[in-house]
């Protein structure tokens, strides 16, 4: 299986670092917003081409499938084109910055018949499948997520601390990933949802800080702080209080409420929630099957972060 990953920026290489686990899939292709740094990115990972131009790939009938780890703003529109050409789509999240855009995907993959996919990478994550899979076993049931985004970005760069060509977006970004999550592990769409955001950036645009609540018909409540004003620990932090249980999840790790691993190894081919999401994505296209995140699936919450858009005070 021939794949184009489309951004040469961090994600873009987390990708490119996971397929290389996966048999039967090659990355033939980058595509870049720089020609100089697209060139380097593609020969530190031995890919044959490098270009500035998604529409060159798309008219290749030889590449099955494109990973999208470009702008947000330009996700929908690069989504619908890949779709449209045949080819089977993974779109990092979010899939869209809009309620509208995020419908017009979903109806173009359904007019394509091809696969695809955003990526919601909790999903994956080994720490937040244990959970899932006892919560699926009857094992463990949700009383509160409380969940912490946390970053310092006064300044536009991105995660290797370079200058950005794009703002990042709390909301529709950052709390997409909560907001899907908090749905999956429950079973539910969100029945209530309300948001307060701080002051706009006088340069970036953006609220720098929000706050979120969100409820199911089933009673679980998720309480989800984000920031880019907080000088200390950073990433997402995931505490689940459980009726039999509190558990913390950082990223693909997983520990209990008094901080004692949990192993999340078993069963796993990999421990890496990228290269989970990669493969599955895959195999959706081998087995020709809808894959876990597909985006009809994450629809409702670019639903509920549309509620809560309006919700803001």
């Amino acid at each position: 299986m021939k794949v184009c990953v489309a951004g040469a920026g961090a994600f873009g290489a987390k990708h490119v670092e996971g397929i290389r686990n996966i048999s039967g899939v090659e990355v033939v292709s980058v595509v870049g917003r720089l020609p100089d740094k697209t060139r380097e990115f593609a020969q530190k990972y031995g890919i044959a081409q490098a270009t500035t131009e998604l529409d060159e790939v798309l008219a290749r009938p030889d590449i099955d499938a494109v990973i999208l780890c470009t702008p947000t703003q330009m996700h929908a529109a690069q989504t619908i084109a890949c779709l449209r050409a045949g080819k089977h789509v993974q779109v990092e999240i979010p899939m869209a910055d809009s309620l509208a855009d995020a419908r017009a995907i979903v109806a173009a993959q359904k007019e394509s018949g091809r696969v695809a996919m955003a990526g919601h990478t909790r999903r994956f994550n080994p720490s937040h499948q244990w959970i899932h899979r006892k919560i699926a076993a009857g094992e463990l049931k949700i009383q509160q997520m409380d969940v912490q985004t946390y970053f310092f970005r006064r300044t536009n760069m991105n995660a290797l601390g370079q200058p950005r060509s794009w703002t990042d977006h709390l909301l529709w970004h950052h709390a997409a990933h909560t907001v899907d999550l908090f749905h999956y592990q429950t079973g539910e769409i969100s029945a209530h949802a309300r948001a307060m955001q701080g002051p706009i950036h006088p340069e970036l645009g953006i609220a720098m800080d929000m706050s979120i609540q969100l409820k199911v018909a089933g009673g679980a409540i998720c309480t989800l702080s984000l920031s880019f004003n907080n000088d200390g620990p950073l990433g997402t932090f995931f505490r689940y209080i459980c009726d039999k249980g509190t558990f913390i999840a950082r990223y693909d790790d997983l520990v209990d409420g008094r901080e004692n691993p949990i192993d999340v190894s078993k069963g796993y081919v990999s421990t890496n929630g990228i290269e989970l999401q990669d493969r599955e994505f895959f195999a959706a296209i081998r087995d020709g099957r809808e894959p876990n995140s597909s985006v009809a699936q994450v629809l409702p919450a670019y639903e509920t972060l549309d509620r809560l858009e309006r919700s803001l005070v």
